[in-house]
């Protein structure tokens, strides 16, 4: 188990001061952006939503170790780490209200470029490392694991042109169960892809603990089958996160991948249509892994003499605005178009597509306004 909080003081981590206040601020961010838009949800501004309150460490420490070319293939609850690496809140959000990820944006009239905002600020306040931006960042997967083989597929296509960036997989603990989690790694090891896997194991596939999910000790010691590494991380630690990622991704591009599983817990529901109070009780888990990881890494920063009392309201209260400012974005953007639905899919569309596409477009054609 790599650890940073409560074993070493900060000047013996490779972490500047400014930095490790930036991940402070990522995590405040992050953790705003979570509770705005599960509210949403609940009053019906989306459809639904995955929290992922109590994971914002493992996802900010990650997300500051990868490299502005590096591509990052998510899932639907890595949003943490898809802020820390610039990605705008008013995208993501326009995406769980029906807008594609990466597809034209309906707020052109702004005069904003898409370069100006894929190299935005991190928000909250943080200073913005130079070129790190959201362009290379995957659609995220909704099935689970099944962008795996494509990560690994980029990893090795990087691979043949020479290219000098790496591939970081996120993905949770019951990705493990299924057959793209074992083809993924099986090929990384074989091909010796750039790509390091990084498992968010919050002890929870929706209301399947772990321990029911594999007979291994640990996750991370499957990656011995397919011929690499495998570590184990404190994912409420975000500079042990940082380490633990920064030397993977040095790993991996040097044709070795890595397996990084990262512990946290998942404090909230799988998503919004979830009950866990019907399968969730205390856990049996050490204190560190149910903490809540943006108040134990203050406190360690402030006992570093590198933050005091009020770093945490201010950083809360520039992430207000920040949200604020996103969701005005996205409610004065117009709603999608229902037969973009269709768009990109096929190349001339099969008839019983085509029939659909029709009964879309005359259902809004007729429908009140």
């Amino acid at each position: 188990m790599q650890r940073v909080i409560d074993e070493r003081p900060l000047a013996d981590v490779d972490v500047t001061p400014e930095r490790a206040r930036e991940f402070l601020w990522e995590m405040v961010l992050a953790r705003t952006f979570d509770e705005r838009a599960v509210a949403l949800q609940r009053r019906g501004w989306m459809s639904g939503y995955p929290p992922f309150r109590g994971q914002e460490a493992s996802q900010v420490g990650a997300a500051g170790a990868l490299a502005a070319d590096d591509w990052l293939f998510p899932t639907y609850r890595a949003n943490a780490m898809q802020l820390a690496r610039n990605r705008r809140a008013a995208d993501i959000l326009r995406f769980r209200r029906g807008h594609s990820e990466f597809g034209p944006r309906a707020d052109r009239d702004t005069g904003e470029s898409d370069a100006d905002r894929d190299t935005g600020g991190s928000g909250a306040g943080a200073p913005t490392d130079e070129g790190v931006g959201a362009g290379r960042t995957f659609t995220q997967a909704t099935p689970i694991a099944t962008h795996l083989p494509h990560a690994v597929g980029a990893a090795m296509a990087a691979d043949y042109r020479g290219a000098d960036h790496a591939v970081c997989a996120y993905f949770g603990d019951g990705a493990t169960s299924e057959g793209d989690f074992h083809e993924a790694l099986n090929s990384a090891g074989v091909f010796g892809a750039p790509v390091l896997f990084l498992c968010e194991n919050n002890h929870w596939a929706i209301s399947m603990p772990a321990d029911r999910q594999t007979a291994s000790d640990t996750i991370a010691e499957k990656a011995t089958a397919y011929g690499f590494e495998g570590v184990r991380v404190d994912g409420n630690d975000p500079l042990a996160v940082y380490e633990t990622v920064t030397a993977a991704r040095e790993s991996a591009l040097a044709g070795d991948p890595v397996l990084v599983e990262s512990l946290t817990y998942r404090q909230g529901a799988h998503s919004t249509s979830d009950d866990p109070d019907r399968y969730r009780g205390d856990p049996d888990l050490p204190d560190w892994r149910t903490a809540d990881p943006v108040q134990r890494y203050a406190a360690y920063l402030r006992a570093e003499g590198v933050v005091d009392e009020g770093s945490v309201p201010a950083a809360r209260e520039a992430a207000d605005d920040t949200i604020d400012e996103a969701v005005d974005a996205v409610e004065a953007t117009a709603d999608p178009d229902p037969a973009d639905l269709f768009a990109h899919v096929f190349e001339t569309l099969p008839p019983r597509l085509r029939d659909q596409r029709r009964h879309v477009e005359g259902a809004r054609r007729t429908r009140p306004e």
